[in-house]
């Protein structure tokens, strides 16, 4: 399961050398991004590179209900990558994960913030 800091971007979209992808995909095409840097140092070396990589200010938040937290944790990002698409943006970047239950049912909330990363300065949703 991913974590805060964990960036998703759409698997066909432009990217450049640097994103590398991890193995596994997630739902609806999307890949997780491997990198060890903070998102302020991954944006300084996108830009040195010519790209520019948006950070849209609205957090998106899902919650959903269950007892498998790796197939609750599928649904919340299928919902928050739905809304980052309705955005026209091609990435998104995890803020948190909380597991916790009400009443003895279990829930899971997912915070994220849409992003987008294209060459050049104008956003230009795809």
């Amino acid at each position: 399961m991913m974590t805060a800091g964990s960036i998703l971007i759409e698997k066909h979209a432009p990217r450049p050398e640097c994103f590398h992808l991890k193995d596994h995909s997630v739902p609806n095409d999307w890949m997780a991004i491997a990198h060890n840097l903070s998102s302020r140092e991954l944006e300084k070396e996108l830009s040195t590179a010519g790209w520019t990589f948006f950070f849209m200010a609205n957090a998106i938040r899902t919650t959903v209900f269950g007892f498998n937290p790796a197939k609750m944790f599928g649904r919340a990002l299928e919902r928050l990558i739905g809304n980052v698409r309705q955005q026209r943006c091609n990435c998104l970047e995890i803020d948190g994960v909380a597991t916790r239950s009400f009443l003895g049912l279990p829930y899971m909330k997912v915070s994220a913030h849409p992003r987008h990363i294209q060459k050049g300065m104008v956003f230009s949703g795809q």
